[in-house]
């Protein structure tokens, strides 16, 4: 068993160069889209892949570069590929993304009122409970701080690939997804500055090197290649690129 991962983009909110950090996840032949922000449209053009690979889409919060590309999508999902995906997202956020991010522009049809799930089967999830998204394929989501009183969720996939959205420094939610024997660990990353709201490269310097092999650094700069060899024992996972996980079968 092993999950395919290709990061449409790998940059921060305001990237230009490496678009928004959003990930095609591939596990025995179910596509999950881990959020789709305002550069996702365009970077699955750039890939020649088409929307309607999609099979499910996992909502980490709700910033634009995390959620931005929903409408076209949405639009293009229904009308044009006449496909209703899966909507994996934390049960609490399923309102504030219709009511508050999406409705404005996706109430109104042409015929009739449209609403969340006549574009989407809208899976609930709960923290800290493991939900079988398809036969070999499993999603745990956990609470991460980003900003104040904003819900924000990292999600541990066939219980050993941590991809933590977006969250700040938090050594003990580290240490916990290494210590229940989590094997690939995706993590944002904050090349320069003070981590208020993200995780920065000098924090997660401060990890031990049995964590720091693991680390995968996501959601960074466009500088990022003056940071190549000056990450310890961590690597950047880069833009486009397919990287196999091999991870035990799961039921």
């Amino acid at each position: 068993m092993r999950i395919d991962i290709q990061m449409i983009g790998t940059g921060s909110a305001f990237a230009k160069k490496y678009y928004n950090n959003n990930a095609l996840v591939t596990c025995n032949g179910y596509t999950l889209m881990i959020d789709f922000g305002i550069t996702a449209p365009l970077a699955m053009h750039e890939l020649n892949a088409p929307l309607d690979r999609i099979d499910g889409v996992f909502v980490t919060h709700l910033h634009a570069d995390h959620i931005g590309g929903f409408e076209e999508l949405m639009l293009r999902l229904k009308f044009q590929y006449k496909k209703k995906p899966a909507l994996f997202i934390e049960e609490q956020l399923i309102g504030p993304l219709w009511e508050h991010s999406l409705k404005g522009g996706l109430q109104y049809g042409a015929e009739e009122d449209q609403s969340l799930d006549q574009f989407f089967d809208v899976i609930p999830l709960r923290s800290r409970v493991p939900h079988l998204i398809h036969a070999g394929f499993t999603i745990e989501i956990l609470p991460t701080t980003h900003f104040r009183n904003m819900p924000s969720y990292a999600a541990i996939l066939n219980n050993q690939l941590f991809y933590s959205g977006d969250t700040v420094f938090d050594p003990e939610l580290i240490r916990s997804v290494h210590e229940r024997g989590c094997t690939y660990l995706l993590h944002d990353c904050q090349l320069e500055g003070h981590g208020l709201v993200h995780a920065t490269l000098a924090e997660l310097m401060t990890l031990p090197p049995d964590i720091q092999k693991k680390v995968w650094l996501m959601h960074y700069g466009d500088d990022m290649e003056s940071y190549v060899s000056h990450t310890g024992l961590m690597k950047f996972i880069l833009q486009r690129k397919t990287y196999s996980f091999p991870t035990d079968a799961v039921i």
